[in-house]
């Protein structure tokens, strides 16, 4: 009877331990970017800084039935800083889309119309904007892909180039991280 207990309490630990080893999502992104905790860090957050940065994608998924994971990476860096405390008015974010990634940027609507299936990704893309990233699509691969405006996300702007974003991001104080 005994060893019956300490099984049922052993199981019992053991999910309890699986459960709190889990990555989390949200605050900010609710449904993606899920993060580990990482109890007390070596190399300290500075909470009291402001984390500007501009994520350059150029990369898409080969299937056009999953959602980006470079996209993904955007709402991991804006969840990661809020659970770890540092306020969301200080995490600055712009996303800078280009290349294969570019159609990751279609509405559900374009893309099904292109690729016979709804885009994955728009939902992720809607999320980060509603969380205030800026979502750029360059405009030399809106042209060299054919992909207009009027079929992109409504909130996707376009610049001349994902050159010229990254230079004017980067004289505004944004840190380069390359996807």
């Amino acid at each position: 009877m005994k060893f019956q207990q300490f099984s049922v309490f052993l199981l019992f630990f053991t999910g309890f331990y699986a459960f709190s080893q889990q990555t989390q999502t949200g605050p900010i992104i609710q449904d993606y970017g899920a993060v580990w905790e990482i109890e007390n860090p070596d190399f300290a957050t500075d909470k009291s800084q402001e984390f500007k940065v501009v994520f350059d994608v150029k990369v898409g998924p080969e299937s056009d039935t999953e959602v980006n994971r470079n996209l993904n990476t955007v709402a991991r860096f804006l969840n990661m800083h809020a659970q770890h405390g540092v306020p969301t008015s200080q995490l600055k974010a712009a996303l800078i889309v280009h290349g294969t990634a570019a159609r990751n940027l279609l509405t559900d609507e374009g893309h099904q119309q292109r690729y016979g299936v709804p885009n994955p990704n728009r939902e992720l893309v809607e999320q980060l904007m509603e969380a205030n990233v800026e979502v750029i699509m360059c405009g030399q691969s809106s042209k060299t892909r054919n992909l207009p405006k009027e079929e992109l996300i409504p909130g996707v702007k376009i610049a001349l180039s994902a050159m010229t974003a990254n230079i004017q991001l980067q004289n505004q104080g944004y840190r380069p991280i390359n996807l």
